[in-house]
């Protein structure tokens, strides 16, 4: 598959199946969103009341601790968002697969075939934080120990640590994340066990990495600049829908204008955002069956797997589940047999 045939049928997707995709996509994202707003925000008012009303000898200590508080905050909102992202692609990855057969799933099939392996989702959501998690405190550890030092030289070898450290992780993140981007992919359609998604994924991106790599990257960059395009107007109505609303000022009705415009406009960034992150998920599904099919012949096991089910028979077995995954897989049903 070449990139645009890859971006035209990640766009299919939603176009395809687009009640349960979309609305699987809405919630996951909305709680997300809503989820991580309450925490980081209940956190931070909680916080700076306290500082606002600490006496002076404990300011100090008030105020790091407030600090520390929204970045843990922070991070946990990120981890949040990091596990539904990781859901969401697992679940879009399965409703790919079935429609490369002609099959067609249901809300409930959809989340039927899919709930058996979320456990399995979220473990490797979990190990892509912790393991980011250590690359940031390794060189803010290194960072923090130059700084210590003072003087000009100190500061110096701190910011080269900072930009080191930032160029390094772009790096690291560019390869593994190319590498490992078909671990959803493999835990869901194949599923298989979280060290064998690895070891598939690796296995089947290599020697295609620099394509690989593109295309992910290609359609990150398409499908993000044209949502920002999109949802770069409904800053400027944010800002200035409050005023307009309210030209005389009332405390109140100019209150009561800025939530019904912030609401509104959550409202619509999560409804983009949800269709943005399906088409972004697709990808690495679609490049899943594309290297399958350059290096396993899996276009001869689809064209016989939908021959077998259009003559009636059904006991053909799932084509997407190879000798390996069969004998690895956990006791779930087949997700054709979900819808």
């Amino acid at each position: 598959m070449t990139l645009g045939t890859i971006l035209s049928a990640s766009l299919m997707v939603l176009r395809r199946n687009p009640r349960p995709i979309f609305g699987l996509s809405l919630i996951i994202m909305g709680v997300v969103t809503v989820a991580s707003l309450v925490l980081v925000g209940i956190v931070t008012f909680t916080n700076f009341e306290r500082t606002f009303s600490a006496s002076e000898a404990d300011a100090a200590t008030i105020e790091a601790g407030t600090i520390a508080s929204i970045i843990l905050a922070g991070l946990f909102a990120v981890a949040l968002s990091l596990i539904g992202g990781s859901i969401l692609q697992g679940i879009v990855s399965l409703e790919v697969a079935r429609g490369a057969v002609g099959e067609k799933l249901r809300l409930r099939g959809l989340w039927n075939a899919a709930k058996g392996r979320i456990w399995a989702l979220i473990g490797w959501s979990a190990l892509v934080a912790v393991a980011s998690f250590i690359g940031i405190a390794v060189f803010g550890i290194i960072a923090a120990l130059f700084f210590a030092t003072g003087g000009t030289a100190g500061a110096v070898f701190g910011v080269l640590a900072i930009l080191a450290g930032i160029v390094a992780g772009l790096v690291v993140m560019a390869w593994l994340g190319t590498f490992l981007a078909l671990v959803p992919s493999a835990l869901m359609i194949e599923r298989l066990t979280l060290g064998r998604a690895i070891r598939r994924s690796w296995s089947l991106v290599s020697g295609s990495f620099w394509r690989t790599f593109g295309i992910l990257a290609l359609i990150i960059v398409i499908v993000n600049t044209v949502s920002t395009i999109v949802t770069t107007p409904l800053s400027f109505i944010g800002n200035f829908g409050a005023i307009l609303l309210n030209p005389t000022g009332n405390e109140a009705a100019s209150t009561a204008s800025f939530i019904a415009i912030y609401v509104v406009t959550m409202i619509i960034s999560v409804a983009i955002g949800a269709v943005t992150i399906i088409i972004q998920s697709a990808a690495p599904a679609l490049l899943y069956i594309d290297l399958r099919m350059r290096k396993e012949g899996f276009d001869l096991e689809l064209t016989r797997f939908v021959e077998a089910r259009h003559a009636g028979d059904s006991s053909v077995p799932d084509p997407y589940l190879t000798h390996d995954s069969r004998t690895a897989r956990s006791p779930e049903p087949s997700p054709s047999a979900a819808s």
